[in-house]
């Protein structure tokens, strides 16, 4: 198969958990096409109800994204009409990952810039390769900013002093770091990560579906609520599960001291 007909994405499933793999390895850009793959695929999982939890990953070990391949740029000015276009669509498929009601996980190795840590930072899982990983929005190297939410999302995950090390400088900064500074929740050696990414998805998709969904609304979007309207979004998520099968299965489950088993009602 030639590269002009190799897909972009690879979907899996496995169980209740899906991967999504871009497949441009070496470099993994996050190509026009594998943009175009992920805002068609991500709106069917979301609509799926079995499926209960999400990896993206990128194909072979050596990097999960070099980010935009900025040589499509004029191509993609002219197939969506302008530059903003162009990004509005990258920001649109973020914010559909991480307004998703499903946990959505990361594996960050190898080069992670640019889009390549924006896209990791708009899911709400990131596991990072203990060795070899350089993580980082180099975008002023290039006489520009991060257009895909970088600024906020990075200082939402690590903080204004901590963004600003990053950006202002464009720091690469290992898996180790961004362990230390909270960008990413676990670091595995990279022999290991996507098999980790995997257990982190079946440990998160055994859980009941609708108080998962319910804490995914509360949490994300905490930021943009004052506390009044953030404790009114809590009380609904707790309302929506109350007397639903998994909440009085996690009842019973307690009491007789064994583990739930959760299905989704």
């Amino acid at each position: 198969m030639s590269d002009a007909d190799r897909p972009p994405l690879s979907v899996e499933r496995d169980g209740p958990v899906v991967t999504l793999a871009n497949l441009d390895a070496p470099r993994n850009r996050m190509s026009l096409a594998f943009m175009d793959a992920l805002e068609a695929t991500l709106p069917e999982l979301a609509r799926d109800p079995s499926v209960r939890a999400i990896v993206i990953t990128a194909e072979g070990q050596e990097n999960f994204s070099v980010g935009m391949d900025l040589k499509q740029l004029p191509q993609g000015v002219q197939k969506m009409g302008s530059l903003e276009a162009v990004f509005d669509q990258r920001l649109r498929v973020l914010d559909g990952i991480e307004r998703m009601e499903k946990p959505v996980i990361a594996t960050l190795f190898g080069y992670c810039l640019g889009g390549g840590l924006e896209l990791p930072l708009a899911c709400h899982f990131r596991l990072a390769a203990e060795e070899g990983a350089k993580i980082g929005l180099p975008e002023m190297d290039l006489g520009s900013v991060p257009a895909w939410g970088g600024t906020a999302r990075l200082t939402r995950c690590v903080g204004r002093d901590q963004a600003l090390d990053m950006i202002l400088r464009a720091k690469k900064i290992s898996g180790p770091e961004a362990l230390r500074i909270g960008l990413v929740h676990e670091v595995w050696p990279l022999s290991e990560l996507k098999d980790r990414a995997q257990a982190l998805a079946r440990e998160l998709a055994a859980q009941p579906p609708r108080a998962v969904a319910g804490v995914l609304r509360c949490v994300v979007g905490a930021g943009e609520r004052s506390l009044a309207e953030a404790l009114a979004e809590e009380r609904r998520a707790v309302m929506a599960t109350m007397g639903s099968k998994d909440q009085q299965e996690g009842m019973r489950a307690f009491l007789e001291k064994r583990r739930p088993v959760f299905t989704g009602e």
